[in-house]
């Protein structure tokens, strides 16, 4: 997971805990006040005093159920968008595998491809794969050949024009 992923979701984490928090406490004050006002009107009778807790019980069981909606409303969108984005993930490796294979290339190119879109240099390509500099170079020239660019940022910047 990346960082920026990583801080928008402990983000949508908290923005969920803070909405709990206050659905519970309205819950509590809900039922306390509830309580309060059962209590004096089995006592006293209606009253202003009592007419008045009942309305802050509502306002509060009120507050609980528009709170536990939103946070509801809140988890079904993360979901929505943590779904979007698997879909986004799975769609750029499939049109990543779709361009290699328009472009002809060998599993091997496609090894060395995918790393330096991913931004990796001859000598980090040559010790991931186990293979000599000269290689690694070879399929890079071989690549950028088949796919029409010049340089890795030319390679790069084709699949940034298609997410664009």
């Amino acid at each position: 997971m990346t960082t920026r992923l990583r801080q928008i979701t402990q983000r949508r984490d908290r923005q969920t805990l803070l909405v709990a928090a206050v659905v519970a406490v309205q819950a509590v004050a809900a039922v306390f006040f509830v309580g309060d006002a059962l209590g004096d009107f089995m006592a006293d009778g209606i009253t202003a005093h009592i007419a008045i807790e009942a309305v802050i019980a509502f306002a509060l069981m009120s507050g609980v159920f528009v709170g536990a909606a939103h946070l509801r409303r809140l988890l079904a969108e993360a979901d929505r968008r943590e779904a979007a984005l698997a879909v986004a993930r799975g769609a750029i490796s499939e049109h990543i595998a779709a361009r290699f294979a328009d472009w002809g290339l060998t599993a091997a190119e496609s090894d060395v491809a995918l790393f330096a879109i991913k931004g990796c240099d001859v000598a980090e390509i040559a010790a991931l794969r186990s293979a000599a500099h000269g290689t690694v170079r070879a399929q890079l020239s071989q690549i950028y050949a088949k796919a029409g660019v010049t340089s890795q940022a030319g390679l790069v910047s084709l699949f940034l024009e298609d997410l664009l």
